[in-house]
């Protein structure tokens, strides 16, 4: 009998064992296959990029080699040299124009991308330096032409217009990425107060029981931006909410000191009725 239920404490324990391992399997197998999602979307996100890098680099190549031929074109001697020349400026500025389009686009992919690092930064960077340098050589190579009385008339102005659109590429980049980036702010704007009913009421804040129906003043509310701030401490034993927010996206608890925090563990769900907070304390 005593080995029999020695047997069966065994087998128990070994039953015990393999659910426990299976557990543990399946939880590494659920933790891989969402490491393995995560991988491919930034494997994703970085083929595009690099495809778009290639791209980039590609037309600069192309660029440098019709640079080449014009310097070629400018020593020879013929009746068609001008017209070589002419085709081959064209072919650079239709390239440059490009290859702007491309580092704008790229500049957009990092934007949105899951893909963060200063290195990305770099070379967006450089490849902007590299577009303000080959704008260089080209007004370089035009004045050399000029001076060799090899006048391309009908390029003047579309060089021009080139030498305007590289010279801004950086200033026009960074306007737009301020610009996003203001707006990206207001998007994700709120303003919390709290405050005795009778500091609500003298800010016109609470007015007959009612929050935020008259002139209030939005001075007295402060700015955060809500997918960093999502604890504010109310310094009172006594909080209510006056505006109204889902249950399910805050909590309200009371800290060491038995004063109330408020929480809040889903940000868009919890400003998705008002971008206003409004907490009424003692």
């Amino acid at each position: 009998m005593k080995k029999l239920a020695i047997f069966a404490i065994c087998a128990l324990t070994l039953a015990s064992c393999n659910d426990g391992v299976k557990k543990a399997e399946e939880a590494a197998r659920q933790q891989r296959d969402s490491l393995n999602q995560i991988i491919a979307q930034k494997d994703n996100e970085i083929n595009d990029m690099m495809t778009t890098l290639s791209d980039i680099e590609e037309g600069f190549r192309e660029i440098t080699e019709a640079q080449n031929r014009v310097t070629l074109a400018k020593s020879g001697e013929g009746t068609n040299t001008s017209q070589r020349i002419k085709e081959n400026f064209q072919f650079i500025q239709s390239m440059m124009q490009q290859n702007k389009e491309l580092i704008n686009k790229l500049k957009q992919q990092v934007r949105e991308s899951t893909v963060k690092g200063g290195q990305l930064k770099k070379i967006i960077d450089n490849l902007t330096q590299q577009m303000e340098e080959k704008d260089k050589q080209l007004a370089a190579l035009r004045e050399e032409l000029d001076r060799k009385d090899i006048h391309i008339a009908q390029l003047d102005e579309k060089v021009a217009n080139l030498n305007t659109n590289v010279s801004t590429l950086t200033e026009e980049n960074t306007k737009k990425e301020e610009t996003i980036s203001t707006q990206d702010k207001a998007l994700h704007s709120a303003w919390f107060v709290f405050g005795t009913k009778k500091e609500l009421k003298e800010q016109n804040i609470l007015s007959d029981g009612e929050v935020l129906r008259s002139n209030f003043n939005k001075d007295y509310f402060t700015k955060i931006d809500i997918r960093i701030d999502k604890e504010i401490k109310l310094y009172s034993k006594s909080a209510k909410m006056m505006t109204s927010h889902p249950a399910s996206s805050y909590t309200l608890q009371r800290d060491a000191n038995k004063q109330y925090v408020l929480r809040i563990t889903d940000p868009d769900t919890f400003w998705s009725t008002s971008k206003y907070l409004v907490v009424m304390v003692k």
